[in-house]
């Protein structure tokens, strides 16, 4: 509940204007923080959604005028509506001669057309959305308009902040530019669709294929009938420029001081990170203990997911860069961190998760033939090596992706018996849903509110697993119901092979002698959340070791925030917080997509589907099972985004 003096915000009209503080009618939508920035309290908010006033000191009329300018600059270089342009550039003249003391009250008729016209002829939400809170304030507000065109009234200036956003890049942890690529492969465009992708990411033919999507479940046109394949339609950028054997050309922009940075970690984190410090002129150098690039990305995921060529490929790319790429060098053995620090201006530690979580159950000794922790059966079958030959019958432990590669693996390194075994329902599981859904098809046997008692072993080789059924109780910590056993419930599973996957954490040992720096709870480095700087100033980190497992997006976005943040520490500038930063907390807290939003006027058209290989050809195959869109397909497919680029002004 808030002290609000007027909102519409979401439709919902409150107005307490003339009344006493103590008399206000409560707020209880738009969430409007109190603070933008630690010293700038949030006086009112303009936006997709309405407005919200707060404080009387806000006039309404530079309000008005500062977003339709905000609207206005984020939209001027599209061009594609006859109308939208100019119109928001007519608003704002008259905006000014109100200001100026030279409007009449014809000028109040116009603005009303006008900003009626722009939501008429426009085919994306800056024009259908952007006039509206304008709109509303026209009607609200009426009188503060007459009175200032009569003179009664004088416009004073305040001061602003304005962002844009859609409900898709406020959901993607890079905040990749999503209507925009989408937009340029709707025109045909594909080549400029995947420079805008590699703005932020290096990574597009990875993560158009391994991405959790947290985009598409906040797409607007999931509202309509199914969110974009937005996903997919990365792949497609990145899969056609592979396809016309084209070299990509990076434009680099060098800072006005380059340095050495020492990365540790070719993963998604690392490789990022060396991506964005390579385009600002710096000379980085990567340290990985594998033979090849990647780290969980390449040993973790399966070629039917993740070609590993596809990931070989882009980071060649950045190698060309200048990047380059020290192979089998594990830090902590080979070089240790105080080396790297000595040597270099800035080291960068983006290690991943790399060792399995234990299950802390009877008969947990990896001694035992036939019990191999997810990770390391991955490792195996992702080197060409069955992960125990012996084994026919395979029960893999957990809800997560690793436990779900774990299983399609075993299908196709032919095992015979293959079940996976998760505590809570199929609702509750973590993995991709898309993921659970191919596994259902290639016959896993599921079995839910299930969890493991002990092992059963003879002669030192796996011959069992004990389980027993459980039943949801109350939400734990993490918000999901809590599993409880069932007394009594107890049931054996016959398996040779037994595969936990309940989780993964973090080696930590390479930083051994550096007390410095410090770590947390759950065994990962302490850095600071925005720049991502150790408490030793020249140790960066992020991915895994920052967050602890957690998606490959995540990690990119992790790379890049320190590759900037490290590029001002060599220029010699201060590391803090920027607007880009507030406004992530802010549009948290506003709640930039809405699932319950009617969206009108849309006309339904079903989501284009990617070709993939049928469930009885694919289980007996490691060859990649989703395919990419043809140009046709990518095209139709951009055509259903509705472009919802959404602005907010605040008023500080």
């Amino acid at each position: 509940m808030q002290s609000i003096l007027f909102s519409s915000w979401g439709g919902n009209i409150v107005d307490n204007r003339g009344k006493e503080t103590q008399d206000y009618d409560r707020v209880d939508q738009g969430q409007l923080p109190e603070y933008f920035r630690q010293d700038e309290k949030i006086k009112a908010l303009m936006g997709w959604n309405g407005f919200i006033l707060r404080s009387e000191d806000v006039d309404i009329i530079d309000l008005c005028r500062n977003y339709l300018k905000a609207v206005h600059d984020y939209s001027k270089d599209c061009g594609k509506c006859n109308y939208c342009k100019t119109g928001y550039e007519e608003l704002m003249e008259v905006l000014d001669d109100i200001r100026n003391g030279d409007a009449t009250e014809e000028d109040m008729d116009f603005v009303e057309s006008a900003a009626e016209a722009i939501v008429d002829s426009s085919k994306c939400s800056i024009g259908k959305i952007g006039p509206m809170a304008f709109r509303q304030a026209l009607k609200h507000f009426n009188d503060d308009f007459k009175k200032a065109i009569s003179g009664e009234k004088t416009v004073t200036a305040g001061t602003y902040r304005s962002k844009l956003t859609a409900p898709c890049m406020d959901a993607c942890p890079l905040h990749l530019d999503i209507p925009r690529y989408i937009e340029f492969i709707k025109d045909a465009k594909f080549d400029e669709s995947l420079e805008v992708i590699r703005e932020r990411l290096p990574l597009a033919g990875v993560l158009g294929r391994a991405c959790f999507r947290p985009c598409e479940s906040h797409c607007r046109r999931g509202n309509v009938d199914e969110p974009i394949a937005i996903k997919s339609l990365k792949r497609f950028a990145a899969d056609h420029e592979l396809s016309k054997e084209k070299t990509p050309a990076f434009q680099v922009s060098p800072s006005d001081k380059t340095g050495r940075i020492a990365i540790v970690g070719a993963g998604p984190s690392g490789v990022t990170c060396a991506y964005h410090l390579a385009l600002k002129g710096h000379t980085a150098t990567i340290y990985e203990h594998l033979e090849e690039p990647g780290g969980m990305a390449a040993v973790g995921i399966p070629d039917y997911r993740l070609p590993r060529t596809i990931l070989q490929s882009e980071v060649q790319q950045i190698q060309k860069m200048g990047v380059s790429i020290n192979y089998g060098q594990t830090i902590g053995k080979d070089l240790t961190i105080s080396q790297l620090e000595n040597e270099f201006d800035a080291v960068f530690i983006g290690i991943g998760a790399q060792q399995s979580a234990h299950m802390g159950i009877e008969g947990e000794e990896p001694e035992y033939q036939g019990f191999i922790p997810g990770l390391a059966y991955l490792r195996e079958v992702n080197a060409g090596r069955d992960p125990y030959s012996q084994g026919k019958k395979v029960v893999v432990i957990g809800g997560g992706n690793v436990a779900i590669d774990c299983v399609r693996c075993s299908l196709r390194t032919g095992k015979e018996d293959i079940h996976l075994v998760y505590r809570r329902t199929r609702k509750e599981m973590p993995a991709d849903d898309a993921e659970i859904h191919d596994a259902e098809e290639e016959q896993t046997q599921f079995h839910f509110l299930t969890a493991p008692v002990r092992i059963l072993a003879e002669g030192g080789k796996v011959v069992g697993l004990e389980c027993i059924k459980m039943e949801l109780g109350e939400p734990d910590a993490s918000g999901r119901p809590r599993p409880v056993p069932v007394k009594g419930s107890e049931f054996i599973l016959d398996c040779d092979c037994v595969v936990p996957s309940i989780g993964q954490k973090v080696d930590l040992s390479l930083l051994e002698g550096l007390e410095e720096v410090e770590t947390t709870k759950w065994q990962t480095i302490q850095v600071n959340e925005f720049t991502k700087q150790s408490s030793r100033p020249k140790i960066f980190c992020a991915g895994d070791c920052e967050t602890g497992p957690d998606a490959l997006v995540t990690a990119c976005a992790g790379g890049r925030r320190a590759a900037l943040n490290i590029d001002r520490l060599i220029n010699g500038q201060s590391l803090e917080y920027d607007d880009n930063y507030y406004f992530e907390k802010f549009f948290t807290a506003v709640k930039v997509f809405n699932p319950n939003e009617e969206i009108k006027k849309v006309e339904s058209k079903p989501r284009c589907q990617v070709a993939v290989l049928a469930p009885e050809t694919r289980k007996n195959t490691f060859d990649e099972i989703e395919q990419s869109f043809s140009e046709s397909e990518a095209v139709a497919e951009a055509e259903r985004c509705l472009k919802c680029y959404q602005v907010a002004t605040i008023a500080i």
